[in-house]
């Protein structure tokens, strides 16, 4: 038993008889930890454009909604009267009426 840890940690099962198919697995399993290297960092980069993404995202809606509520109190009736009477313009005090042509 103390004889085989020593020869793992001296690396003789890779100078041995038998080490091709000892070095072919360890070249697949450092492939294998590089593409998960590889992958683990592709992950975090998406990571970071979706938190940037959603930060944005956040700042345009509530502009929207800032810019919508600007929108609704311009489309209000004493709004339009305030602005219209600094230009001359009043309200009829007499509602429209509608007038019909005969032929």
């Amino acid at each position: 038993m103390k004889q085989t840890i020593y020869n793992v940690l001296k690396g003789k099962f890779l100078v041995d008889e038998g080490a091709a198919k000892n070095w072919g697995m360890l070249i697949f399993l450092a492939s294998l930890a590089l593409i998960m290297i590889g992958s683990s960092h592709s992950i975090d980069k998406k990571v970071q454009k979706i938190a940037v993404l959603n930060k944005e995202m956040r700042e345009l809606r509530s502009a929207f909604v800032a810019t919508r509520s600007d929108l609704m109190k311009l489309k209000m009736e004493s709004t339009i009267i305030r602005k219209l009477e600094t230009k001359g313009l009043y309200i009829a005090e007499n509602p429209p009426q509608k007038i019909i042509v005969k032929e």
